[in-house]
């Protein structure tokens, strides 16, 4: 008998998000704290088998989709290695990424039939881009984008919206997709530990929209938002692709959630902002069963946003992790 992950809401999870290495080879300032993160041991972090050995368990409850995230992901030196297995196991298999590396596995990611993409860029303009990043890949990660539209992966541009800094380029993304056929997810920038997240930087899903329609008039088309979607999507008429708007913070979409977070150190997050997570790492290690630790979590889970009471006061403080340290 085949064994689904619901909570007390009923909510069936069946998505589970991987971060394999708190790591990165860009800073972005809303991801990782302006110090960084502490380094650890690497035998903190689960090894490859380990990996393997939870993943197993949540596909055998039900998980009908992986997403590996990091940090970075492609900078995971058995990466590759890790994408084959995980494809071994007849589970929709996507990624997310900075596209830096992504030419170094078009191959592996073909063989993997890794179909869908979701690249991460905040700027189309190389200086502001090289600011946000303090790196200067801007150029690698166009490039990979347009690469990977030709080579017919689905591609999502994630675009972390942040007041007076990259706000201004709403309609010159919404441009993009005139031409390439991907879509442009505008995401409400969220607090995490360490990223100065205030109310006065957050560009909200209803002024995004007003924009818009400013912009483009009866010309917009709201289309149908996709069984647990988490972006409100339009398109332009005539347009070949189509963008959307994440609304984490001032529109949230917890009633259809199905996703479940395993961090690179081997602990679960049933909720992006939840301050609490469940260690499988440790249990596994002491040889305990991790299946009974995996239901808890899920039947721990609150209705909305992990239960923080306090998310729409103006001195809201988080003790989540950073950003880098959760996965995307």
């Amino acid at each position: 008998m085949e064994q689904f992950l619901v909570d007390k809401f009923g909510r069936k999870h069946d998505y589970l998000r991987i971060s394999l290495i708190e790591r990165c080879n860009l800073r972005c300032h809303y991801c990782m704290p302006e110090d960084g993160i502490q380094l650890r041991d690497k035998s903190e972090f689960m090894s490859q088998e380990e990996l393997f050995k939870i993943v197993d368990e949540f596909v055998a409850l039900g998980i009908k989709k992986i997403r590996l995230t990091g940090g970075e992901p492609l900078i995971k030196k058995n990466f590759a290695e890790i994408l084959k297995h995980l494809a071994s196991l007849g589970v929709e298999l996507n990624i997310t990424t900075n596209g830096i590396l992504l030419d170094k596995y078009w191959d592996d990611l073909k063989a993997a039939n890794v179909k869908s993409l979701n690249i991460s860029i905040d700027s189309l303009e190389k200086d502001k881009f090289n600011a946000i990043t303090r790196r200067n890949y801007f150029d690698r990660v166009y490039q990979n984008i347009i690469t990977a539209v030709e080579k017919g992966f689905d591609v999502k541009l994630n675009a972390v919206l942040i007041k007076n800094e990259n706000d201004g380029e709403i309609i010159d993304f919404i441009e993009l997709t005139k031409k390439y056929p991907f879509s442009v997810r505008f995401i409400e920038f969220m607090p995490f530990d360490g990223n100065k997240w205030d109310w006065s930087k957050t560009v909200s899903y209803e002024t995004v929209l007003s924009l818009v329609n400013f912009e483009y008039g009866d010309k917009l088309k709201q289309l149908q938002t996709e069984p647990n979607g988490t972006s409100r999507n339009f398109q332009v008429k005539g347009y070949k692709g189509s963008f959307g708007i994440i609304s984490s913070v001032t529109n949230p979409f917890c009633d259809s959630c199905n996703r479940i977070r395993l961090t690179a150190d081997g602990k679960i997050k049933n909720c992006l902002f939840s301050e609490e997570e469940t260690d499988l790492l440790t249990a596994l290690r002491k040889g305990k069963d991790v299946k009974h630790l995996i239901f808890e979590s899920i039947n721990s889970k609150h209705k909305e946003r992990a239960g923080l009471k306090a998310f729409e006061a103006k001195d809201f403080k988080t003790r989540n992790r950073s950003m880098i340290s959760i996965g995307g």
